[in-house]
């Protein structure tokens, strides 16, 4: 049988039912055979990029790998962008690029290339990848394959890549063994580990959860839910852990981070000892990692991956080298009592500095948040939300209010510009009766222009919502406060211009609206008109604490928050700014300074 032909059987083993990728020469015999399948349906996507995301997409949504390929040479570098969001975001993908002909390929010789469109993109690729090989002899390429597979789904999850030159894709080989599953390897826990972790949480006065990234890349929600269901204890999200535990429950607490909720940071600041699940406890998340109020917190951080546990800033810790399902199963055996005072006020602080109240009090240009809140309101089905990087992100992450089996997809590590609308057409495809909801702002909109065709040649159910402030408002905002307000690049007047939005809509045949609804029609570009000059608000400052983010609060509110064991006196200010958006940002800077 021919390879190709015995790969795209492979993927029809493992139920996948789509691949991603853009036509070249040297994947043509993989295309060919793609298209004769009746289980595995190829997306000619219109750029490879957009199809490297888009398996990304697909994976998050399917709770299986995605696949995407591509051709040699600039197939496969154009493809890096998604194998490199893929890798730090640990979602498993199957990529394979097309290569020229072993005998054309320069091997060992010292030239730059012998093949046309020839590119050593293993070794390219190498550090962006969990393993990365290219196919020498057909023999190889089913063990080459599943190996690859069973390290893409193994302990912490991420990208693998298969280099296939194009007469190993066109050889006669004997046909594969089909019956192939794989059974993850997760490190086992450490039972001494495990107990340890349990008595600081049962004697902890103050215990608080922060949820990551890795309880959805583990698929593990559902445990994640009973525990803190049954548990009780006050928990927060990182902002890729939003999205993976309910956000209704009374003890959730808001994001927590750099863009997090003031609520949640202060929660946080006050907590004695705090069990980190499937997250990196990077500085995003904790802020000033000298500061006083991290080290009176023992943290007890459980991950599956041992480097994320060694090489940590924060030391004042425990280390569980565990997968986070075990962990969870094995406390949900155990009792574990919550002080009542510890509840009520943290179940205070977040009514008091929710981001709701943020807003009122500080934020004068609220056009932002108001759509999110709109948006909250308007979607009255489980839905999928895809956010793209950018301010528009954090008005998700610090806004959105997702009800329990709605998901959150967004990229932290890489944070391309660009990645909603690819990730959402990835997502649809996985689940085409999914509500898919893609927010983006008009930067990465214009990134993603080659996926819109896909929505409108397929007739997907994903709806776009572009926030357009005519501008790069993470940096506009990040210029104001130390560049003098020098919009380089970032506004009209700097360089930056945006394209007439409704023409683009008309172009890819999608309907355009300029005014929200009720965001039931599908094919639907919704555009959302801000200031040019737009914030996000609260916003932790490098090096600064986290129970203090811009706009500060007083030293004798600060003060008043403080948990006593019974309560709290908080001063809350009620008076609002009446500053524009910029002066927002310029009154922050001059306090902190």
């Amino acid at each position: 049988m021919k390879a190709s032909d015995c790969i795209v059987k492979f993927l029809e083993s493992q139920n996948i039912t789509h691949v991603f990728g853009y036509q070249g020469g040297m994947i043509t015999h993989l295309i060919d055979s793609l298209s004769k399948s009746n289980k595995v349906k190829y997306i000619q996507c219109y750029h490879e990029q957009s199809a490297a995301i888009a398996a990304e997409g697909y994976a998050l949504e399917s709770g299986r790998f995605g696949v995407a390929i591509s051709t040699s040479g600039p197939g496969a570098t154009n493809m890096m962008t998604g194998i490199a969001d893929a890798y730090f975001g640990s979602i498993p993908v199957l990529y394979i690029t097309g290569q020229v002909n072993t005998y054309e390929y320069k091997y060992d010789k010292k030239i730059r290339q012998l093949g046309f469109q020839e590119t050593d993109i293993v070794s390219i690729v190498k550090p962006i990848t969990k393993y990365a090989v290219m196919v020498n002899k057909p023999e190889e390429l089913e063990n080459e394959i599943k190996k690859a597979l069973s390290i893409a789904l193994s302990g912490r999850k991420g990208p693998v890549l298969i280099d296939l030159p194009m007469n190993i894709s066109r050889a006669d080989i004997q046909e594969f063994d089909y019956n192939f599953s794989v059974v993850p390897d997760y490190p086992k826990m450490d039972f001494n580990q495990f107990e340890e972790a349990y008595n600081e949480l049962k004697n902890a006065k103050r215990p608080l959860v922060i949820c990551g990234n890795g309880i959805l890349q583990s698929n593990l929600e559902n445990v994640a839910k009973n525990f803190l269901s049954k548990s009780k204890i006050p928990y927060v999200v990182s902002m890729l852990g939003k999205g993976t535990v309910p956000e209704e429950a009374d003890n959730f607490c808001g994001m927590i981070g750099s863009y997090g909720n003031r609520c949640a940071n202060i929660i946080l600041s006050q907590a004695d000892v705090v069990l980190a699940l499937g997250t990196r406890l990077d500085l995003r998340q904790t802020g000033n990692v000298n500061s006083e109020i991290l080290k009176k917190i023992k943290f007890i951080h459980v991950d599956i991956d041992e480097h994320e546990l060694n090489d940590s800033k924060i030391h004042n810790k425990l280390n569980v080298h565990a997968d986070t399902g075990d962990f969870l199963q094995s406390l949900n055996s155990r009792v574990l009592s919550i002080s009542k005072d510890w509840t009520e006020y943290c179940l205070n602080i977040k009514e008091a500095y929710s981001q709701k109240k943020e807003i009122e009090r500080n934020i004068n240009a609220d056009n932002p948040y108001e759509a999110i809140c709109n948006l909250c309101s308007a979607v009255n089905e489980p839905a999928t939300f895809v956010s793209d990087v950018g301010q528009n992100q954090v008005w998700v992450a610090q806004m959105l209010s997702l009800k329990n089996e709605d998901r959150l997809y967004s990229s932290g590590g890489l944070a391309p510009m660009g990645f909603a609308i690819p990730c959402a057409v990835g997502a649809v495809f996985a689940n085409p009766n999914r509500k898919i909801v893609c927010i983006t702002g008009d930067g990465g909109f214009h990134f993603a222009l080659q996926s819109l065709m896909l929505i409108s040649q397929y007739h997907l159910n994903v709806s776009i919502y572009v926030l357009n402030n005519s501008s790069l408002g993470m940096i506009t905002q990040f210029q104001t406060l130390y560049f003098d307000s020098n919009m380089a690049g970032t506004t009209k007047k700097g360089g930056y211009q945006v394209p007439d939005i409704k023409k683009i809509a008309e172009a890819y045949n999608l309907s355009y609206k300029n005014e929200f609804d009720s965001l039931s029609a599908k094919e639907t570009i919704y555009e959302i008109g801000l200031p040019e000059l737009t914030v996000v608000m609260p916003k932790l400052e490098y090096d600064k604490d986290l129970n203090n983010m811009i706009p500060y609060l007083s030293e004798k509110e600060i003060t008043s928050l403080k948990y006593r064991g019974g309560g709290y006196n908080c001063r809350v200010v009620q008076k609002k700014h009446s500053y524009s958006a910029r002066h927002i940002v310029l009154l922050s800077c001059a306090e902190a300074a």
